[in-house]
C-alpha cells in the first residue's frame, strides 16, 4: 500500500504574485514565509497541514507555462513504494529546500500535475478568515478514472460522491371565465450539472469535477452570479482546451458572507458578493481571477459530518 504521509505543498503560477501576497497574507493573514526551489527563493503560505507556493508565470520549476493551480506534491516517508505504481515514467529532479522530488506525468494521472516529495514541515495556524484548504478542484473528463488512480493505485480515501443539477421546469395554466383555472407541469429539463467525487489527502480533498452530460456546451455568463449552469460551462470549457487538470483552490471559512465583505473591501473583485450554494451542503463564493493574477479561488462554509 503506497504510504502518502501529507500535501506537501500546492504550486501556484500567477502574473501577479504581489496581488496573492495581498490576499493570502495581508487580507486573510495566513503565516508568511519563503522556501529555496531551483529557481531560488519564492514566498509560500501555511494554510491548514499544508502550504501555498506562489512561483511568477513562466517559473522554469512550474509544469506549464499558464497561471493558476500549477502542481500537487506529495510528502512520503518512502519515495520508492510511493512512486512504484508510476515507477517506469518517474522523472527524479531537484525540488524545494533542497530536497529530491519526482515527477509523475500527466497522462498517467488525469492531468493532475503531480509530484512526490520527502517529508517536509510547511503548515500554518487557522485565522480569522481561513480554517485550512477545503479543496482542490480538478477538472475532470472520467471521475471512474481518476478514482481508479488516486483512490486504487494511491491507496487515498474516497470522502464522498455528489451530482450537482440545475434544473427548469415550466407551468401551463389553461384559465377560463366558466370552468376556472387549470395547471400543468412540465417534466423537468436538466440546465446544466456536474458529477463530483470527493477524495482526501491531508486535511484537505481532491474535488474532481465532471460534465453530467456532454451535450451541455460551455455556456458562462460573465459578470453575473454564480450557479450550477456555469460551473459546469466553466469546467466543460477548460477539459475542451486544455484538457482534465488542477482548475481551482478552495478556503474554508467561518463566515463566508464577513469573508466575502473583508474582500471587497480590500478591493478584490468578486464573482459572488454573498455565499450560494454549493457541494456537500455548503455555501461558496468565488473572487474574480483577474483579482488573483489568474488563479481562481473561492471560500466555502460548512459543516463537517464525521462518521460516528
Amino acid at each position: 500500500m503506497v504510504n502518502i504521509a501529507k500535501l506537501a505543498y500546492v504550486a501556484i503560477s500567477s502574473r501577479d504574485p504581489s496581488a496573492l501576497h495581498k490576499l493570502l497574507s495581508e487580507c486573510l493573514q495566513l503565516e508568511h514565509f519563503s522556501i529555496n526551489t531551483p529557481d531560488g527563493a519564492i514566498d509560500a503560505y501555511g494554510i491548514g497541514d499544508t502550504a501555498l507556493t506562489v512561483f511568477p508565470a513562466g517559473s522554469m520549476f512550474l509544469s506549464k507555462d499558464k497561471p493558476g493551480v500549477d502542481h500537487l506534491a506529495l510528502a512520503t516517508e518512502n519515495m520508492n513504494d510511493s512512486t512504484s505504481p508510476f515507477i517506469n515514467d518517474a522523472n527524479h529532479s531537484n525540488g524545494i529546500n533542497g530536497l529530491k522530488q519526482v515527477q509523475i506525468p500527466e497522462e498517467l494521472t488525469q492531468g493532475v500535475s503531480l509530484r512526490f516529495t520527502s517529508l517536509v514541515n510547511l503548515c500554518g495556524s487557522s485565522t480569522k478568515f481561513v480554517e485550512r484548504m477545503d479543496h482542490i478542484g480538478i477538472a475532470s473528463n472520467s471521475n471512474i478514472l481518476a478514482e481508479s488512480i488516486f483512490a486504487e493505485k494511491l491507496g487515498l480515501p474516497v470522502e464522498s460522491r455528489q451530482t450537482d443539477i440545475e434544473v427548469k421546469v415550466a407551468m401551463e395554466s389553461f384559465t377560463s371565465d366558466k370552468y376556472g383555472v387549470i395547471y400543468k407541469t412540465r417534466p423537468p429539463e436538466t440546465m446544466g450539472g456536474l458529477r463530483v467525487s470527493f477524495i482526501t489527502v491531508g486535511d484537505t480533498e481532491l474535488e474532481f469535477l465532471e460534465n453530467f452530460n456532454n451535450q451541455h456546451a460551455a455556456e458562462i455568463a460573465h459578470g453575473t452570479p454564480g450557479n450550477t449552469k456555469q460551473d459546469q460551462g466553466a469546467i466543460t470549457k477548460y477539459v475542451d482546451k486544455y484538457g482534465p487538470g488542477l482548475h481551482h483552490l478552495a478556503f474554508k471559512t467561518p463566515d463566508i458572507n464577513q469573508t466575502l465583505m473583508h474582500l471587497e473591501k480590500h478591493n478584490f473583485k468578486l464573482i459572488d458578493s454573498i455565499g450560494r450554494e454549493g457541494s456537500r451542503r455548503s455555501l461558496i463564493g468565488f473572487i474574480h481571477p483577474s483579482s488573483t493574477g489568474g488563479v481562481l479561488i473561492h471560500f466555502v462554509e460548512r459543516e463537517e459530518i464525521t462518521n460516528t
